[in-house]
């Protein structure tokens, strides 16, 4: 059922109609983050800022393109390594209000950075969100750059916007631009962003035949592209006090239109090109009468897509309005058709529209790991560069070393950083990952104080063979490991940490002639280590282990 509201009682519904009339203050500054990416200083472009990407990212290198007609923000890319780790992800990292949702625009002009006559095709992450894959050939033959857009609600304090390699991944992901704007509440808020986000597959102002034009005639710099030209264009275009209108969309894409001058129907193809069938769309539809017409004339008309009734009876107004669905299932190639009601006296017409696929949410790690995981990385010297962005999502793009469980809270498991070259710290916060089960930190150059472990209860295999220096954390220096009832006690040895693995045995022994009387009598089983002996490696340790106590297995 198609409804009628004003701005303030927006909810969330399959089909709804809003008209424009309440009064909103519009802000002309574009707030957000502009990032030059690969760029070693900033630069105003248009009247906007854009800044060197040094202080959101580490990973990666920056590349120069070497054309001299290009816009500025397309000199330089940042490259990322493939080499032989095809599901790792590079993340930027940008400062955000948890609260609010915001645009995400990325821009990709390859230039030839990798060698390779085509660009690479890779895909990109926001979060947790597997956003879409990119492929920029055909624009890239056309000698054009390509940009991507969504609409994400932020799971934590940074919005981690990431490039990744994929098995059709052939040579290194790279990026040119990104652009982080955040919008106003009553902006795309038909959709439930703690669930869903939202991928741009159109946004054409129709009737207009000019370039591409965002900021400033769309405060929040979104992209509209020309759609066709009108036989019958506005003989007096005037601007419309858009400030009421649902997405509050520019007063420019009012000043054209597609129509037809006799009461018959007007049918597009649009959006342009097949869409992916099994997912639903959120489609706007934006219209204003013309101030020349005949007001005698009678304004409604039909619409439908694909022959399936979109909103019966639209009553056009000078004021203009928006007609919106938040999930309507598209697939193939889509026809929209605009049909005068029955009793109009005047063809229809329209102005503009927006067509995004609405995307699963990815979910989100438990905060309390993520912001353990962040703080292990930031005590090392040289983390892994795939550390960033969400440590376990999406699953296929877990961080190096890191082991998940998923399910309705995402855990980290386990971390095998065993060779990994680090230098650092252990990060005290590490006792917050109380879901780990396994430690392994052998061969790295690890030093300072050991952290307190008593918390981590689920711990069954833990294992340093390395060159760790410092003190045992007070006031414990031992960890009582569930469910295998293993106790690992911590020595430290001429300033060389070595762990010693202690297993403790339960017997149950029968009392003389008495089948219902229990005793426990309990063996402690212990493995000497002297100052200079290490184990080979945990395998060895295990081993050793075993053989003062036959029957049990130590894991």
């Amino acid at each position: 059922m198609s409804t009628l509201l004003p701005l303030s009682a927006m909810i969330p519904t399959r089909l709804l109609l809003l008209l424009a009339l309440l009064p909103i203050c519009l802000c002309q500054s574009l707030q957000g983050v502009l990032i030059d990416c690969g760029a070693d200083v900033g630069s105003v472009i248009n009247g906007l800022e854009w800044l060197p990407d040094s202080g959101y990212i580490s990973a990666g290198s920056s590349k120069v393109i070497a054309r001299e007609d290009l816009v500025q923000t397309l000199f330089t890319v940042r490259s990322f390594p493939l080499s032989n780790n095809v599901f790792k992800k590079f993340c930027y990292e940008i400062p955000v209000d948890g609260t609010k949702k915001y645009l995400v625009r990325t821009t990709y002009y390859y230039g030839g950075v990798n060698g390779n006559t085509n660009p690479p095709v890779f895909d990109q992450i926001v979060d947790g969100t597997l956003w879409r894959v990119v492929n920029t050939t055909e624009d890239y033959l056309r000698r054009e750059a390509s940009y991507y857009e969504g609409v994400f609600m932020p799971t934590g304090k940074n919005l981690s916007v990431c490039v990744a390699g994929n098995t059709y991944t052939d040579s290194d992901p790279f990026i040119s631009a990104l652009e982080v704007v955040p919008l106003w509440d009553q902006l795309y808020n038909s959709t439930d962003f703690r669930a869903h986000a939202l991928s741009l597959v159109a946004r054409h102002s129709f009737g207009y035949d000019g370039p591409v034009f965002g900021y400033p005639d769309d405060q929040f710099n979104r992209y509209w592209q020309p759609f066709g030209a009108d036989a019958f264009p506005l003989s007096n275009p005037q601007d419309l006090a858009v400030s009421g209108i649902w997405n509050l969309p520019p007063q420019k894409v009012f000043h054209t239109r597609l129509s037809k001058s006799l009461v018959e129907p007007l049918t597009l193809n649009w959006p342009p090109g097949p869409l992916p069938g099994g997912v639903n769309y959120s489609i706007a539809l934006y219209f204003a009468d013309d101030h020349a017409s005949d007001s005698n004339n009678s304004r409604a008309m039909d619409i439908t897509i694909n022959s399936v009734p979109y909103y019966r009876n639209l009553i056009r107004t000078p004021v203009g309005l928006v007609v919106f669905s938040s999930q309507w299932p598209l697939a193939g190639i889509t026809n929209l058709t605009l049909t005068p009601a029955p009793g109009s006296t005047a063809g229809p017409l329209i102005n503009a529209g927006e067509v995004y696929q609405v995307i699963p949410s990815g979910g989100k790690t438990l905060a309390r790991d993520v912001i353990a995981m962040i703080d292990l990385r930031n005590h090392f010297h040289n983390a892994p560069a795939d550390w960033s962005g969400d440590p376990c999502l999406p699953s296929r793009y877990t961080w190096t070393g890191v082991t998940c469980s998923y399910g309705p809270r995402i855990r980290i498991l386990s971390l095998n950083l065993t060779s990994m070259g680090l230098v650092g710290l252990i990060s005290p916060r590490i006792s917050r990952l109380t879901a780990l089960s396994s430690i392994l930190l052998g061969n790295n150059s690890l030093s300072g104080t050991i952290p307190d472990l008593s918390s981590l209860k689920a711990v069954q295999n833990l294992w340093n063979h390395s060159s760790v220096f410092g003190e045992l954390a007070e006031p414990t220096r031992s960890v009582s490991l569930n469910p295998t009832n293993v106790l690992i006690s911590l020595e430290i040895l001429e300033q060389n940490l070595i762990l010693v693995f202690v297993a403790q045995l339960l017997a149950e022994q029968q009392s003389n002639g008495s089948s219902s009387a229990q005793s426990k009598r309990k063996r402690r089983i212990g493995t000497e280590v002297h100052a200079g002996e290490s184990f080979a490696d945990s395998a060895t340790m295990r081993s050793s282990l075993h053989q003062h106590s036959p029957g049990r297995k130590l894991r």
